[in-house]
């Protein structure tokens, strides 16, 4: 057990991303097909927000609509037929994926919708031509462990993690995509095992991570396939990708298997280099930004693209590759100007661009947390002293402004506000001390805001207040007198 826990703490710390301490238990399914859970989660509770279904069901409907040419069993006979896999392999795919078609007749419920798709995401792949030889070991292992899970495991609650006994890779349920291969998660445990010494099972993960590396833009890649906001399988991460390189650096001195490793991971660099949507590469400002998500380049999430650059200084570090060296240099010029848009003055925004709004706790201490990684390893005041604001920031109350100190009597009305970060926001409004109106709203962004009242018709003094909780419990308030004036008289017609 003492081993167990040290790894669970050892993860967390290599990662530098305590906010992720809530991670619930992975269930594992054993050789006899019962899943029970683990002691401790060794992956992070937070890594992608939930996948919406809206989407999933869109991206899938219109590709099965288009009735495309390319069918799966097609494309595995087109690559036998030029010799890109040999028959075993072919026989093997094959028998695969009629299985899963047979065994998704059968099923019904949760269990049909989630193996379903798991089913025309690799038909929309092959659809798109994009079911190649080097795609065929992830796709195919998802779509196996997925006809195991929902033909013996238990149903899941969106977001739960999963594994499967004798394996080391870490698991996700997306609802509406099915169990997928995390691979921020499992990188993130490959750090956890290297640095509570685990070397056997570090060895392990190494030996299942390093096949499932998909040919991508010229080099390698450890892709998602599954629908995601808007982008279809397969995509990359910047934030996956980083972490990858980080780990399997580490693993490959540790392991004294470098010779294996590092002609892997120099490949896996080219994502970095190349635009998007197939790589991650932004240019912008003084460098360069590396996308979170290889089809969404203008939506900016400064956590991953931090960790990213984390994980080309180690492995530059590490394998003395003087490319990761440049790449990361490119990237810091552009995370030094990005760094203050972050930073509101009063809290911190998780996204900016294509969609831009205010971290949630949980990612305000990530980011504290990389921005901490960063001052440790350059010593650079400006990552240094953007790490201590955030910290400061968990302690500070949120600032409120009331603007409103006249209404008209009789009418629906606004209350002017403003608030300077992410908080909860209960109005109260009281007349000679008895509550005339109370509403709570669970959460408001930063900057000005209006609270419907519906005015009694009874002038005179009135009272306001504000409450406000922001998302670290800190709790703000601000109050003023309001007059309320006498309705007005009706015309009479």
């Amino acid at each position: 057990m003492r081993t167990i826990r040290w790894l669970a703490i050892a993860f967390l710390c290599s990662f530098c991303a305590p906010a992720v301490a809530d991670a619930a238990p992975v269930l594992v399914m054993g050789k006899d097909g019962q899943a029970h859970p683990h002691a401790h989660s060794l992956a992070p509770a937070t890594t992608f927000p939930a996948v919406r279904r809206v989407t999933v069901r869109t991206s899938l409907a219109t590709a099965s609509a288009k009735k495309p040419k390319r069918t799966v069993a097609r494309v595995l006979e087109d690559l036998l037929a030029s010799g890109a896999i040999d028959e075993v392999t072919y026989a093997e795919r094959r028998a695969a994926y009629d299985d899963a078609k047979k065994r998704l007749k059968k099923l019904k419920g949760a269990r049909k919708v989630e193996l379903g798709a798991v089913v025309k995401t690799l038909e929309d792949v092959a659809a798109r031509g994009r079911l190649t030889p080097s795609r065929l070991a992830p796709l195919f292992l998802t779509l196996q462990r997925n006809v195991e899970w929902w033909t013996a495991g238990p149903l899941l609650s969106s977001g739960r993690r999963v594994g499967f006994e004798g394996s080391q890779l870490v698991w996700q349920y997306y609802r509406g995509a099915g169990i997928q291969i995390q691979v921020l998660g499992t990188f993130g445990k490959v750090n956890a095992l290297w640095s509570a010494r685990q070397n056997a099972a570090l060895g392990q993960a190494v030996d299942e991570l390093l096949p499932l590396a998909a040919e991508r833009a010229g080099g390698l890649a450890w892709e998602y396939y599954f629908p995601y906001a808007g982008g279809r399988a397969p995509w990359v991460s910047s934030l996956a990708q980083g972490t990858a390189l980080q780990a399997l650096a580490r693993a490959a001195t540790r392991l004294d298997r470098g010779e294996e490793i590092f002609p892997v991971t120099s490949r896996a660099l080219t994502i970095f280099e190349t635009p998007t949507p197939e790589g991650v590469r932004v240019p912008a400002g003084a460098g360069m930004h590396y996308a979170q998500y290889s089809f969404a380049p203008k939506l900016r999430i400064l956590n991953g693209f931090l960790q990213s650059l984390i994980g080309l200084y180690d492995y530059g570090r590490l394998a003395v590759d003087d490319r990761a060296k440049a790449l990361y240099a490119a990237g810091e010029a552009r995370a030094r100007e990005e760094v203050p848009t972050y930073d509101t003055g009063a809290w911190s925004l998780y996204s900016r661009g294509s969609i831009t709004r205010e971290s949630s706790l949980n990612y305000h201490l990530l980011l504290r947390d990389f921005l901490n990684s960063l001052c440790t390893r350059t010593k650079d005041l400006l990552y240094c002293g953007t790490r201590d604001n955030l910290t400061r920031y968990t302690e500070t109350a949120p600032v409120l402004e009331l603007a409103t100190t006249r209404l008209r009597g009789g009418t629906y009305a606004k209350i002017h506000m403003a608030i300077d970060k992410l908080s909860s926001v209960t109005l109260r409004i009281t007349r000679e001390g008895t509550v005339v109106h109370a509403r709570s709203v669970g959460s408001l962004a930063r900057g000005p805001h209006t609270l419907g009242w519906q005015v009694p018709r009874k002038a005179g003094a009135y009272e306001v207040e504000l409450i406000a909780r922001d998302m670290a419990g800190n709790p703000g308030s601000v109050s003023g007198p309001l007059e309320v004036l006498k309705p007005k008289k009706k015309k009479r017609g």
